[in-house]
């Protein structure tokens, strides 16, 4: 199994494709798990267990280019926002979108990953946050520009652990500002003339 930890490397900043319903959550090891009130202490090694195993096949039809696998690892009303912001609703429209992708841009691509942490926050559902990428069929090594992060919400249907919704994000960090910071003075100097011409938010602070 390929982990991301040995596939990131110093490979040139360059991302080939942009595709609007592009998944990359993978391999997933849990690193910090919680429990939720009323679940059993002794359910969580079970259920984190069944989790794991929910993503290894997920992770494995991605692999396979088989979309009806991977359209059964979601709920039947399933929500998927992509790193682009667009949104997709329900395992049939999952399974179709990654059937085009795996068909095509995206033919003999891998996934790559982890999972950061696991919090159970009601019996029969959990938060996962992962860090993961696609690792495509010409390359050894992950770019790092393709890294992101996802928050996955699972639910325990009681037909096994389904994915409900997953909200995916690249990683690409900013530096904020400091507040007499030369943007943060300029700013506020705009928002003062913006309120004197009356213009904008005439009830933004000066």
């Amino acid at each position: 199994m390929l982990q991301g930890a040995e596939l990131l490397g110093n490979i040139p900043h360059q991302s080939f494709f942009r595709h609007s319903n592009l998944s990359v959550i993978v391999s997933f090891v849990g690193r910090n798990n919680s429990t939720a009130e009323g679940q059993k202490p002794q359910d969580k090694p079970t259920n984190d267990i069944e989790i794991q195993n929910l993503f290894q096949r997920f992770m494995q039809a991605w692999n396979d280019g088989d979309a009806v696998a991977f359209g059964a690892c979601f709920t039947e009303d399933s929500d998927y926002v992509s790193y682009d912001g667009t949104r997709a609703v329900g395992r049939a429209e999952h399974q179709d979108n990654h059937d085009q992708l795996f068909r095509g841009v995206l033919t003999g691509s891998a996934l790559v990953g982890e999972i950061e942490d696991i919090r159970h926050i009601a019996p029969g559902v959990a938060v996962l946050y992962g860090t993961a990428s696609v690792l495509m069929p010409w390359r050894s090594k992950l770019p790092k520009r393709r890294l992101s992060r996802q928050t996955v919400v699972v639910v325990n249907t009681g037909d096994g652990w389904r994915i409900s919704a997953i909200h995916n994000g690249r990683v690409r960090p900013v530096t904020v500002p400091a507040p007499d910071s030369m943007p943060s003075k300029m700013s506020r100097a705009m928002t003062r003339a913006a309120r004197r011409l009356g213009r904008g938010r005439a009830t933004a602070s000066p």
